[in-house]
């Protein structure tokens, strides 16, 4: 039986470029359940372009190790690489971006033609570096600006390329609850408010710096898709990549297994 190729690029929650007989869905449900390997959470991968090659990957050799199992089921995985793969692909190359439920139900993105209209000045967002970065960051920046700032050349700080998204969040709103009920639900999982207020009133006071780290690790498997806001951003440089998040009421009209679980 014939069976059709397809190249993955993992992104959580180890960043990997897999090559794979399965169709997304298919690998979603293995990844989740169908290993021997087990794993309990998210899983976030893109699709790139099966044509797609590059010095640092060997590509050719992992499709040619796609060889069904003698009784014909499909070859689930080939690891072509684990080691720096976000930056060694072309942003044009990622077709569709897929997150995956704990329960392996999948969601398709595909990349917005529109302008990311994420402006919103004055305010103050929580960003979720997903990879090579995994930090929650308070910011100053709007969604483009704080990928431009992350993958910056000739900072000692910087990386090549991210995968991050924004978080739903208000300053006003929780400053004013935290006000009334020091004792409150963090309002990101993980996060304790009195750090998040302690982190607003710094930035909010300071005119020179722009970002605040909030935690070394956005635990990003704990967050719920529906804290995502805009969606989600491949950035390098001037360059990136957005993945436009449906609305909650559109993904519950076509997705309802996937909203479950949001």
């Amino acid at each position: 039986m014939e069976y059709t190729n397809h190249l993955y690029l993992i992104l959580y929650p180890n960043p990997s470029l897999v090559a794979s007989q399965y169709n997304p869905q298919q690998f979603a449900r293995h990844y989740i359940s169908g290993s021997t390997r087990y794993y309990d959470g998210k899983v976030l991968f893109a699709e790139i372009d099966i044509n797609y090659r590059h010095p640092h990957f060997a590509i050719e050799e992992g499709l040619a190790q796609l060889v069904p199992h003698e009784d014909g089921r499909p070859k689930a995985t080939k690891f072509i690489s684990i080691y720096r793969v976000l930056e060694h692909i072309d942003f044009d190359a990622i077709q569709k971006l897929y997150l995956t439920s704990p329960e392996a139900a999948v969601l398709e993105l595909e990349p917005a033609n529109d302008d990311v209209k994420t402006r919103e000045p004055g305010i103050l967002r929580i960003f979720a570096e997903i990879t090579p970065l995994r930090m929650l960051v308070l910011t100053k920046l709007d969604f483009i600006e704080f990928g431009r700032s992350i993958t910056a050349e000739n900072d000692m700080r910087s990386v090549p390329s991210l995968f991050y998204t924004q978080l739903e969040f208000d300053t006003e709103s929780f400053l004013q609850d935290f006000e009334h009920n020091p004792l409150m639900q963090p309002p990101i999982p993980g996060l304790h408010p009195s750090k998040l207020r302690d982190a607003i009133f710094e930035l909010q006071s300071s005119r020179d710096k722009t970002s605040k780290g909030l935690a070394l690790d956005s635990s990003f498997d704990k967050i719920p898709y529906r804290f995502i806001r805009h969606g989600f951003m491949f950035a390098a440089g001037s360059r990136y990549r957005f993945f436009r998040m449906p609305a909650n009421r559109d993904i519950e009209e076509s997705n309802y297994k996937f909203w479950k679980s949001m």
